[in-house]
């Protein structure tokens, strides 16, 4: 990363991560149930390459792939499965954490309703 891509820290408080999201409307392209998502958007790198916010979920699921940026996920709320292209099957709860890289392809499935902290790296 260069300078111009993230400050020298990025602080949340706990404020942020629990406060209110602003709802975004239905997951595009789910294909289980109706995700409706939400969102509150921390920090842009100047560069636009790097964002850092909150996100919520209710249940539901989608397919993605040939994912375009990498994710880092932790898990605030709720509980959710990421199952890989080659059927590995991950199960989240609060605390857990996963890392999802620029080319993952995959699904994800709401099992109750989440909140994550997020960092996207595009490129």
């Amino acid at each position: 990363m260069t300078a111009e891509t993230l400050p020298a820290s990025v602080a949340i408080s706990t404020a942020d991560l629990f406060g209110e999201l602003e709802p975004t409307g239905p997951r595009a392209g789910a294909d289980r149930g109706d995700p409706q998502t939400s969102l509150r958007v921390i920090h842009t790198s100047t560069d636009g390459l790097v964002q850092v916010g909150i996100w919520g979920c209710t249940p539901g699921g989608w397919a993605i792939v040939d994912r375009p940026d990498t994710e880092v996920v932790h898990l605030l709320e709720g509980r959710a499965r990421i199952t890989d292209a080659d059927g590995s099957e991950h199960e989240l709860g609060p605390g857990d954490a996963i890392v999802l890289p620029r080319g993952w392809s995959g699904r994800w499935d709401i099992l109750a309703t989440v909140r994550k902290l997020y960092v996207t790296r595009a490129g």
